[in-house]
């Protein structure tokens, strides 16, 4: 008896949690993070700009296969140059194997030429578990307005190999492209694929 109680209560706190996270069309939660240099980062401070959330996490093929390509960086530049934001958010506990300190973590992406507005440090997963990210990659776009307009994947087809990437459709990039002029997103949510984040154990 106590078992299934114990069941019960798992799942509903897991059920509970997937429910917190927002859904498109919802306002994106705020947050307040520190950026690889130390300096404070809040979402809020990007009202009236479109912003790309990027979940990342170079000890994981899936985001390898994006950045090694130069698929990512160049998804990130095409947005910048189109006056959007774009934050790069590591979720990773400082306790994993994947985790890399806020200096080694921009060393790499500097290394494969990314163009992120800002890479913010999330060791305690507060802002991952507020969006219910689940995977690295998982992507998300918020209007000028602050809403979230866009959350899933960052392509059409979820593989590690970076041979897929000219045949997948790129739903950042359509996503961004179609909400700029004012149109409905072909695809507002889609399925995230990567690794999962390997976020702090809560309790």
């Amino acid at each position: 008896m106590l078992r299934r109680s114990l069941l019960l209560i798992t799942t509903a706190a897991v059920l509970g949690a997937a429910h917190a996270a927002p859904s498109v069309g919802q306002m994106a939660p705020d947050f307040s993070l520190r950026d690889a240099t130390g300096k404070t980062v809040k979402l809020s401070d990007y009202r009236g700009k479109f912003v790309v959330l990027e979940w990342t996490n170079p000890g994981c093929p899936y985001v390898r296969k994006h950045y090694n390509s130069g698929n990512m960086p160049a998804t990130q530049a095409d947005a910048v140059a189109k006056g959007a934001v774009w934050l790069s958010v590591n979720s990773t506990e400082k306790d994993s194997g994947d985790y890399l300190a806020p200096e080694k973590l921009v060393a790499w992406k500097q290394e494969r030429k990314a163009r992120p507005t800002a890479v913010l440090m999330d060791e305690e997963g507060v802002a991952g578990r507020a969006y219910g990210a689940r995977t690295t990659p998982h992507m998300y776009i918020v209007n000028p307005q602050g809403q979230l307009i866009y959350a899933g994947g960052i392509d059409s087809i979820p593989s590690s190999n970076a041979d897929d990437i000219p045949r997948a459709v790129n739903y950042v990039r359509q996503g961004l492209a179609e909400a700029m002029a004012g149109k409905p997103l072909s695809a507002a949510t889609t399925r995230p694929y990567g690794c999962s984040i390997k976020y702090k154990s809560q309790g």
